[in-house]
């Protein structure tokens, strides 16, 4: 199953039962991804978010009211679940749709920034209860934040000098996770995540990976509050490269939860 999600116009973002999936930037685009690991047996959600504001205004105020906003020119975003059978592109038209939600706006007319829009569905898939849909509700304290900070100062030093066993021992249970939801070996997660970094830094990527600070390390509650999404302050994720033209940039993604004080990054 994959989520493909276009844009003309307004910036926007995309979850699934809750947790951040994709996002994009103002203009026009698309981008798809799998995502089984959001997915359960049942009751699901798709919400598209159009216009979201700044992500640390929106953690400043996160219940601030929306504000109207004219549109300068006609805009539409669309996310769409689709499953795709082997061999089959988005752009097929047998492709089977899951879920569609839309959004639209003529030149001159008003809209809500940032306005949702979400569609509910239920489907028979033969997934597990994965365990961040059971983690407990977090409410980190400076003890947490603190707990968090340290954790991913360790695993941005390792990585730098080409050391995966730190990030490898917190994601242990998502691999296992992602392993079971795309019916791959058992430990191929483990086994690709520990090449990947061996790779880049051989080849002198992570060079330029910086540990966040107690400054640059914001924790977005995700999941209905049931897991912490460790960023920057422009939004990317806090375990980011900071290379020039010449090399990629390398993102790892980090959803975590808290139990008795230690960090489990569980998407």
């Amino acid at each position: 199953m994959c989520l493909h999600v276009q844009t003309s116009g307004e910036p926007v973002e995309v979850l699934v039962n809750g947790v951040p999936v994709l996002a994009l930037p103002p203009g026009a685009g698309s981008q798809s991804v799998t995502v089984h690991e959001y997915l359960q047996n049942g009751s699901n959600r798709i919400s598209l978010v159009v216009a979201p504001p700044p992500l640390a205004q929106a953690m400043a105020a996160p219940d601030a009211p929306r504000q109207p906003r004219m549109a300068s020119r006609p805009a539409q975003a669309r996310a769409r679940l689709v499953l795709l059978r082997n061999g089959k592109s988005l752009a097929d038209e047998a492709v089977r749709v899951l879920a569609d939600v839309n959004w639209a706006v003529e030149e001159g007319d008003s809209f809500d920034a940032p306005t949702l829009q979400h569609q509910d569905l239920e489907l028979p898939v033969g997934f597990p209860r994965w365990r961040w849909m059971d983690a407990p509700a977090l409410n980190p304290g400076p003890q947490d934040r603190h707990t968090v900070l340290a954790a991913l100062q360790r695993i941005a030093f390792d990585l730098s000098r080409g050391n995966p066993d730190t990030l490898l021992a917190v994601c242990r249970l998502k691999l296992e996770e992602l392993d079971h939801a795309y019916q791959r070996p058992v430990g191929h997660g483990t086994a690709a995540l520990r090449d990947q970094v061996q790779r880049l830094w051989q080849g002198g990527t992570l060079a330029t990976l910086q540990p966040p600070t107690a400054e640059t390390l914001l924790l977005r509650s995700v999941a209905g509050g049931r897991l912490l999404e460790c960023l920057n302050p422009l939004g990317a994720p806090a375990l980011s490269t900071l290379n020039d033209d010449t090399q990629p940039n390398i993102a790892w993604p980090l959803r975590l939860t808290l139990i008795e004080g230690k960090v489990y990054v569980l998407r």
